[in-house]
């Protein structure tokens, strides 16, 4: 039989309010009256329920958050934010991998809701296709959704500007002297590879630049940044540039250019998105476009924090400006 509370208080020889509140960790006991109930509770194999006691206060002090990849090297560093953030206010962050499937998606969702998480962040696979996930689990818990949004669905969403981002890496070659510029992204099935193909196409035609260079979208990998590139060298003329839709495509295309002897920044300018760890690693160390993860991170928390008190607070997005980190492979220093 389970040992109970009322069990550690009859050892210790006080009433169950005390031993609960020594065993909750509440300094109003003194110390003499805590040494007798904790010395019970080890000597009796007592272990406290601390789920069962959050949810008798109506709160489990866990947030749940689902990316669409773990494998994605962006999603990592922002999860360390968020779960830093949560750490200062004595939070746990329970974390599900979509693995790019709507479907796993919703099932995430639903089982992080039936933990009685009290808040949920999602960084959605789809920008239509996850709107059944979010309907039905705003209907259950708090929802902030990151990065990536739902298109036409009032849910709170903080994340950078998309399109500006791109918009200041097209910005960059051109004023290097690049007129033939190469778009290497993911298909449009998100809200960020669709933005910052909005932000590429605005910046070209603002500048009346050839309008027939390659627009090459597959996946947000280094694997696509590879076959993009065997593309893009099978075909003639070869870009003066090119503008990636994320570091993970990049560094697969600058793997594939120097393997074939192209060099960059001398014969094409690489540009990535995101500023991942390794974009300084590449070779040639990689010019980026630099998500604030700590400030998406504390965003994220508060419009979490502010939705938990009053569900009913008019939907909010945040979007935050990113900033151009120049590297070697447009000619930059790191």
């Amino acid at each position: 039989m389970a040992v109970t509370i009322r069990d550690v208080a009859e050892r210790a020889g006080v009433s169950v309010a005390t031993a609960s509140r020594v065993l909750t960790g509440s300094r109003n006991v003194s110390p003499v009256l805590a040494e007798r109930v904790n010395t019970a509770a080890r000597a009796l194999g007592y272990r406290h329920n601390a789920v069962a006691s959050a949810l008798r206060r109506g709160r489990t002090n866990t947030v749940g958050m689902i990316v669409p990849e773990i494998g994605n090297p962006f999603f990592p560093s922002i999860v360390e934010a968020v779960e830093r953030r949560l750490q200062e206010s004595g939070r746990d962050l329970f974390l599900c991998d979509a693995q790019q499937d709507v479907t796993i998606e919703r099932h995430r969702a639903r089982a992080l809701a039936d933990r009685q998480v009290d808040g949920l962040i999602i960084v959605p696979v789809s920008a239509t296709e996850s709107r059944a996930t979010l309907v039905e689990a705003v209907q259950r818990t708090p929802v902030v959704q990151v990065d990536r949004y739902v298109e036409e669905y009032p849910a709170d969403w903080v994340g950078v500007n998309d399109e500006l981002g791109v918009g200041l890496a097209v910005e960059h070659v051109v004023a290097l002297g690049a007129r033939r510029i190469a778009f290497v992204s993911a298909s449009l099935d998100s809200s960020s590879a669709q933005q910052r193909y909005a932000g590429f196409e605005r910046v070209v035609k603002r500048h009346g630049l050839p309008s027939d260079t390659p627009r090459l979208l597959g996946t947000f990998r280094a694997e696509w940044g590879r076959s993009a590139a065997l593309q893009m060298l099978a075909e003639e003329p070869f870009p003066d540039a090119v503008v990636c839709g994320n570091d993970e495509i990049a560094i697969g295309l600058l793997g594939e250019f120097r393997r074939s002897r192209i060099r960059v920044p001398e014969d094409v300018l690489v540009t990535g998105f995101d500023d991942i760890r390794f974009a300084q690693l590449a070779d040639p160390p990689l010019t980026t476009v630099r998500q604030p993860g700590e400030q998406l991170a504390a965003e994220c928390i508060r419009l979490l924090d502010a939705r938990m008190i009053d569900r009913d607070l008019p939907v909010q997005r945040v979007a935050i400006a990113p900033s151009l980190v120049v590297r070697e492979s447009t000619g930059g220093s790191s």
